[in-house]
């Protein structure tokens, strides 16, 4: 058969066909652009949770490691220090020094407290750290510097500030070199941080002032206070994250004279291990949804061939002429195959549509960016004519058997 003619019965030819009745033909297309439009829609929000949760994994630190004041309770909520002191500096030096899968560790005290610059005034959270703190957390610098080692042991009174503190006290001044007022203190703005945006529990991490942890020791929390509220390490790889906690852990409870079998005045927390269990839940999900978008692709499928079926028992007589004029059953074949597969694809191209329309409403709705790409539509189209070669080779065949004889019998 030459490719010219196979072309015609095989597009054309199917068009035509598919003309004559219309509204059996949109049903039967409707159904394979549904499914079409669930495996777009599932693939982009499924990439999209996935890009989420992998920000948020980006914005926790590098490898972090987070040692608390406190233990938990029972049920593995942490209720606070317990009025347990016992979490020191000179703990964060042992970690340093001998837990070699730690390499970088950083003291830590926060609190809240209001930041005055001339008219302007702002309550802000407070966090005392060491230079390593921005290493740790992944944090870059807008404009400005980071305090050093030197301006840590000195316990300057310098601050680095969020992108928040800025705008609600500065505007568009730019605050480096100026001065800010810190219970009747005055601290120099060395820096700004580059934005962070929310953590994964809803706070604005912009809305922030750092300073030097020593600092924050002498002039903000007292000098009766010689306790940190938290030790924050960043471990050589993801790999080596339980092996160091385990070392960390064994390291405090020796420091701290704790009994076999007594409860830990510290608690170690690992925060990449909850978005890491999200990202895996997210995959499951996605895979599941696909599963469910191909049923429904065969479902489509299925009322593909019913109508194709439909359309071989109603055309009878027509198949009986053709093959009584010369036309060989490959030819009948092509015709009814070729037109299962121009109405998957039509079906495929509104789901492609359809799918990219119902994308960008949950984009709008949960705030995420889709990653709407052709190759998404291009697998979804393929998908859909393969579903229509899948589902039309039967009624096709059906078709190329019909005895020429009975055919042109029938009325």
């Amino acid at each position: 058969m030459q490719l010219r003619v196979l072309c015609r019965l095989m597009i054309i030819e199917a068009l035509r066909a598919l003309a004559r009745n219309p509204l059996r033909s949109g049903l039967a297309a409707l159904g394979i652009s549904v499914a079409v439009a669930i495996v777009i829609a599932v693939v982009a929000l499924g990439r999209a949770s996935v890009a989420a949760s992998e920000a948020e994994l980006d914005k926790l630190g590098d490898n972090l490691v987070w040692v608390e004041a406190g233990s938990r309770n029972i049920a593995g909520a942490r209720t606070g220090t317990h009025g347990m002191t016992t979490l020191v500096a000179r703990d964060a030096d042992a970690i340093r020094r001998e837990i070699p899968l730690i390499k970088e560790v950083s003291e830590n005290v926060d609190g809240g407290f209001l930041v005055i610059y001339q008219g302007h005034n702002w309550r802000t959270r407070w966090r005392g750290v060491a230079p390593e703190y921005r290493t740790i957390k992944r944090w870059d610098l807008a404009r400005g510097a980071f305090f050093d080692d030197d301006q840590t042991a000195h316990a300057d009174r310098v601050v680095v500030i969020g992108q928040t503190v800025q705008r609600e006290l500065f505007g568009d001044i730019d605050p480096i070199g100026e001065v800010i007022r810190i219970q009747d203190t005055g601290f120099e703005v060395i820096g700004v941080l580059a934005p962070k945006g929310q953590s994964p529990t809803g706070q604005d991490q912009d809305d922030t002032v750092m300073m030097p942890w020593t600092t924050a020791m002498k002039r903000i929390v007292g000098k009766d206070q010689t306790w940190l509220d938290d030790i924050l390490c960043s471990a050589e790889s993801p790999d080596t994250i339980p092996l160091a906690i385990g070392q960390i852990q064994e390291l405090l409870r020796q420091r701290h004279h704790i009994e076999p079998g007594a409860e830990d005045d510290f608690n170690i927390r690992h925060p990449e291990e909850l978005i890491q269990a999200r990202i895996k839940t997210s995959k499951t999900l996605r895979l599941l949804l696909l599963g469910l978008a191909s049923i429904a692709m065969m479902i489509g499928g299925i009322g593909v061939m019913n109508v194709m079926l439909t359309s071989v028992s109603q055309r009878i007589t027509e198949i009986g002429l053709r093959c009584a004029i010369g036309a060989r059953p490959s030819a009948i074949q092509a015709q009814f195959l070729g037109e299962a597969v121009v109405l998957s694809l039509i079906g495929g191209g509104a789901g492609v549509l359809l799918g990219e329309i119902s994308a960008y409403v949950f984009e709008d709705k949960l705030g995420w960016k889709l990653a709407m790409t052709p190759e998404i539509s291009v697998m979804a189209v393929v998908a859909s004519a393969a579903i229509g070669i899948v589902f039309g080779l039967y009624p096709a065949s059906r078709a190329a058997r019909v005895d020429p004889i009975v055919a042109l019998r029938t009325e």
